[in-house]
């Protein structure tokens, strides 16, 4: 197991994505620490098939973008597992709504920033002080990040390339201590985000205008994060890693 008796907390990590990285993670010998907000019964769902599988995993309600929150999940992550964490993978976010530029208010836009980016800084913040030499950080930004993101999702993709941005900070800053620091730009995933925020002809035409034709499923973006979580990817940093089936070359 490439991540046996590894601590790994996951944001947003009980259901779509979040659910995929978990579920690998724990596959792959590590104690998740599965942290949800709305998601109740997802959570308990993945929470079943870990331990099913013979996996250790626990629960941790919380928003990330409040301090108290992100305080309570290092709290519970440490009582239960100690002190040091080795994988932080930060999938909370979303969308929220597909707004245009007359349509937003500051309000909305802080919003959606709030989710991406904020909750991004405070729990990477929180988390490096329990990590020690061989740490890994995932963080998720998106396709959107890098063109900007399909009509009414300039907020999304602005706070999406801000983590982008963040991303390649943390590895030049937390690189000396041998930490880490990585996110993935996913495109088109079959996931709940586009059931509810894309229509079904837009993934259509972006399935069959992708090198692959076809979306992507959350397993194998899960994939790519249990390869950057293990030493297998003990040489790779600052990276932003393009998970869209050829859609987009950075």
């Amino acid at each position: 197991m490439k991540l046996q008796n590894k601590v790994a907390v996951v944001t947003g990590g009980a259901r779509d994505i979040g659910k995929a990285v978990s579920l690998q993670l724990a596959a792959q010998g590590a104690k998740v620490v599965i942290n949800y907000f709305g998601s109740v019964d997802q959570a308990q769902q993945t929470l079943s098939e870990i331990k099913a599988a013979g996996g250790e995993a626990m629960l941790v309600k919380g928003d990330m973008t409040k301090p108290a929150d992100v305080d309570n999940l290092l709290a519970e992550t440490t009582k239960a597992y100690g002190d040091k964490i080795d994988v932080l993978v930060n999938v909370a976010g979303g969308i929220v709504a597909r707004k245009t530029l007359a349509e937003m208010d500051f309000d909305f836009f802080d919003q959606v920033v709030r989710l991406n980016l904020h909750s991004t800084f405070l729990v990477t913040k929180a988390v490096v002080a329990h990590m020690d030499s061989g740490a890994s950080i995932v963080n998720f930004a998106s396709q959107a990040g890098r063109d900007g993101g399909g009509p009414g999702a300039a907020a999304y993709a602005c706070s999406k390339g801000a983590v982008m941005t963040f991303t390649r900070s943390m590895a030049k800053e937390l690189g000396p201590k041998n930490i880490r620091v990585n996110s993935l730009c996913c495109g088109m995933i079959s996931t709940t985000f586009h059931d509810t925020f894309s229509k079904p002809e837009v993934r259509k035409n972006v399935a069959a205008g992708t090198p692959l034709r076809r979306e992507g499923s959350p397993d194998e973006v899960a994939n790519v994060v249990t390869f950057l979580a293990s030493d297998e990817g003990s040489f790779v940093t600052g990276t932003n890693i393009d998970v869209n089936g050829g859609l987009l070359f950075s």
